[in-house]
């Protein structure tokens, strides 16, 4: 018997929906083009803009590094404190937000909501309203990365919390474990280098986020890139992202050495 057969009209069934979906998209994009105003031609007719600007930043002035060894350490600081910060707070409202940890689905769903919420904060909006609040400097900036790894990290926590393997939270409770003793000796081992990865991961977002809110004043290297490119002084602000680009580069390379070695 020929199997191949029925598998011609399937094959042409999923050729259809791949098309249909491809128009579809197509006519988002065009549509969405015209309802915002965007002209895709301007990237274009302003290379030379773009141009003028690499060759205004092609000379680095070496000994403005030298200034800015202080704010980038300060960077990295901040983004070590506000993660740490924000995943220990994760922690236990991942355990809370987990299907297999909480039967209640009232609490379990008042705690998504909250942590829906503080997602939905934009880590700028974050910074502007404790600039206001605490001031310009640091203070701020970790308060603002904490929150951030907050929302993200629970997310991401409570996720791989649901993931792992429920026989051994079975086996618990049926010898009366209480809570406590069910997620520290078969819940917690289970994701721990999970979450290793996740607040390495974190960590890596939040050192490239802490340059971005420094515009705001909230401390680190961005405050000395908002002053370079307001002053127009390019041969500084090309020090400040080439240094940020090799900090970034060594950082990512030792998180991932120590993600392989926990594997």
């Amino acid at each position: 018997m020929n199997t191949d057969i029925p598998k011609q009209p399937l094959a042409k069934k999923y050729h259809l929906v791949s098309i249909f979906w491809l128009v579809l998209i197509i006519i988002l994009l065009f549509l969405s083009t015209i309802v915002t105003g965007v002209d895709w031609t301007e990237l274009f007719t302003n290379l030379n803009q773009f141009a003028d600007l690499i060759v205004k930043m092609s000379n680095p002035d070496w000994s403005y590094f030298n200034i800015i060894t202080g704010p980038l350490l300060e960077t990295i600081q901040m983004a070590i404190l506000g993660t740490t910060i924000g995943t220990i707070f994760a922690i236990p409202f991942s355990v809370l937000a987990a299907r297999n940890t909480v039967k209640n689905p009232y609490i379990r769903g008042a705690v998504r909501f909250f942590l829906n919420l503080i997602r939905t904060i934009p880590d700028l909006l974050l910074a502007a309203l404790f600039v206001a609040v605490v001031g310009i400097g640091p203070t701020s900036g970790v308060y603002t990365l904490a929150i951030f790894s907050f929302g993200m990290v629970s997310k991401l926590f409570y996720e791989s919390i649901e993931s792992i393997d429920e026989r051994p939270i079975e086996a618990l409770r049926s010898t009366g474990a209480t809570k406590m003793q069910i997620i520290g000796a078969a819940v917690l081992p289970q994701v721990f280098k999970n979450f290793v990865g996740y607040f390495l991961y974190a960590f890596e977002i939040n050192v490239r986020a802490s340059t971005v809110l420094g515009y705001l004043g909230a401390g680190g290297i961005g405050v000395y890139l908002q002053r370079s490119l307001s002053s127009f002084m390019y041969n500084q602000t090309s020090v400040i992202i080439i240094t940020i680009f090799i900090a970034v580069i060594i950082i990512d390379g030792i998180s991932n050495a120590f993600q392989e070695r926990l594997r």
